[in-house]
């Protein structure tokens, strides 16, 4: 089976080390697949900390477990990536994550910005050129 990121490696060969390694990951767009597939398993400890220290929601933490478990996550789709290379310092990400609740399939869209520190890539938050 495919890793739940949509890449064609298994969870085990894909987003599971970067769950292992506390989310060490070359690119932004590794971070962005792996926190997804956080989503998808409800891990919140990997969430948080892949958060960047200055807008992680620790408060929310439970509350975006219980909704994670609530839903059915059906796939994630990539639509463009902007710096957050091996390289860079900064980047963006922007996604399609399609799930279904109570029965109804939505979509959440989202330009992500990340960025990285001590050579570690941090999901910071929205941004800001939607």
């Amino acid at each position: 089976m495919n890793c739940y990121c949509g890449n064609s490696k298994t969870y085990s060969d894909c987003c599971e080390v970067f769950h292992l390694n506390q989310g060490k990951t070359e690119t932004a767009a590794q971070l962005m697949r792996s926190r997804y597939c956080a989503f998808v398993l409800a891990n919140g400890d990997y969430l948080m900390q892949t958060h960047h220290s200055s807008t992680r929601p620790i408060s929310e933490k439970e509350a975006i477990v219980k909704w994670a478990k609530s839903v059915i996550w059906i796939k994630l789709e990539v639509l463009k990536t902007t710096k957050g290379l091996k390289n860079d310092q900064e980047g963006t990400v922007c996604f399609n994550a399609y799930f279904s609740e109570n029965g109804k399939a939505d979509v959440i869209y989202e330009n992500s910005a990340f960025i990285k520190e001590n050579e570690t890539w941090y999901y910071l938050g929205y941004a800001k050129n939607q």
